[in-house]
C-alpha cells in the first residue's frame, strides 16, 4: 500500500534539544538555519517544485519560532503566523499540495498543525491568562499559573462500508461537484475506534456494520491537528437512510467504478479524493484487495 499523504518527513524532530536552552540557542545562532517560507498559511513552492526555505536573516526578530527538526544537523524552523479563515479551501493550497514531493508535504503538514495549535492556545485554558511559547515551539506555558500546554491530535475514523463487493462513498455539500469520499467522524469520549466506525456509518448513512478492519493512518493538518484512522467495515445490508445534515449524498460503488475514479477515467461515475488524502489511499487499497 502506498504511504498516506503528510507522512515520511525526513527531519529529525530533535526532542533532545527542546528542553536544553544552550543547545537550542546554538541552533538559533547556526548560520545554516533555514525558515519555512509561507504565504499566509500556504506553502511557498520553490522553482524546483519543493518547499521554499529562507535564512534567519530575513526575519525581523519578533517572530515566535518552532523548531521543526534537523536535516544533516542543519536546523529547520517555521514562524508562527496568524491563522485566519478556512485556508484549506483556497485553490492555492490544493495546487501546492499537488506539486510538493511527499517528504515536503509531510514537513509542511507538521508546520501547519503546529501553527494552528499555537494560534488556538494563546491563552491558558485554566486561568485565561496569556501563554508563552516554550520547548522550542512544542509547548506553551501560562505566564500566570505556569500551566504547561502541549500540542495534541484529535482521533478521527475514516472508513468504507463494504457489502457484496461494493463500497459506500458519500459527499458533503461543500465538496466540488462530482466528488465523493469515504465517510468520517471524530471519536467520542469512552469510545473505541471500532465503535466509532460503526456509529458514524449508522448515523450518517443508516447502515449497520459488524466487523471492522484497520488499514492505515494519516496526520491531517487542516482545521486543527487530527489523526485519521482508515478502516473497512463489513455492512449487514445496503439500504441507505441519509442524515442530510451530515452528508448530501451517498452511493455504493463497485471496484471497477472506484478504479476508474482513481485513474481519472473519462467515463468515471464520481471523482476520487486527491492523492494526498487518506481516503484516496483507502479506496486504492480496497480496489487492490
Amino acid at each position: 500500500m502506498m504511504s498516506p499523504g503528510f507522512t515520511g518527513s525526513p527531519l529529525d524532530r530533535a526532542d533532545r534539544v527542546r528542553n536544553d536552552a544552550e543547545a537550542y540557542g546554538a541552533l538559533l545562532a547556526d548560520w545554516r538555519a533555514r525558515v519555512l517560507g509561507l504565504d499566509g498559511l500556504d506553502p511557498r513552492v520553490s522553482d524546483a517544485g519543493g518547499l521554499h526555505w529562507h535564512s534567519m536573516a530575513e526575519l525581523d526578530g519578533s517572530e515566535e519560532l518552532i523548531l521543526l527538526g534537523l536535516s544533516d544537523d542543519k536546523p529547520h524552523f517555521v514562524a508562527v503566523v496568524e491563522a485566519t479563515g478556512d485556508a484549506f479551501r483556497s485553490p492555492a493550497i490544493w495546487r501546492a499540495l499537488s506539486m510538493l514531493p511527499a517528504e515536503d508535504a509531510a514537513i509542511y503538514g507538521t508546520a501547519r498543525s503546529l501553527i494552528e495549535w499555537h494560534n488556538n492556545h494563546r491563552f491558558c485554558g485554566r486561568c485565561g491568562h496569556a501563554t508563552l511559547l516554550f520547548r522550542a515551539g512544542w509547548g506553551r506555558k501560562c505566564g500566570n499559573c505556569a500551566k504547561e500546554h502541549f500540542p495534541r491530535t484529535d482521533p478521527v475514523v475514516i472508513m468504507l462500508a463494504e457489502y457484496e463487493g461494493k463500497a459506500l462513498v458519500g459527499r458533503q455539500s461543500r465538496f466540488p461537484p462530482g466528488n465523493y469520499s469515504a465517510l468520517a467522524g471524530f471519536l467520542e469520549p469512552g469510545e473505541s475506534m471500532e465503535e466509532a466506525v460503526r456509529r458514524e456509518i449508522h448515523e450518517e448513512a443508516g447502515v449497520t456494520c459488524g466487523a471492522v478492519r484497520y488499514v492505515t493512518s494519516q496526520p491531517w493538518p487542516f482545521g486543527g491537528s487530527q489523526l485519521m484512522m482508515a478502516c473497512i467495515a463489513d455492512a449487514q445490508g445496503d439500504a441507505l437512510v441519509l442524515d442530510t445534515t451530515e452528508i448530501e449524498d451517498a452511493m455504493w460503488v463497485t471496484k471497477e467504478e472506484a478504479r476508474a475514479a482513481l485513474e481519472g477515467a473519462s467515463d468515471r461515475r464520481f471523482n476520487a479524493p486527491p492523492p494526498f488524502a487518506i481516503a484516496h489511499s483507502l479506496l486504492k487499497y480496497w480496489v487492490s484487495q
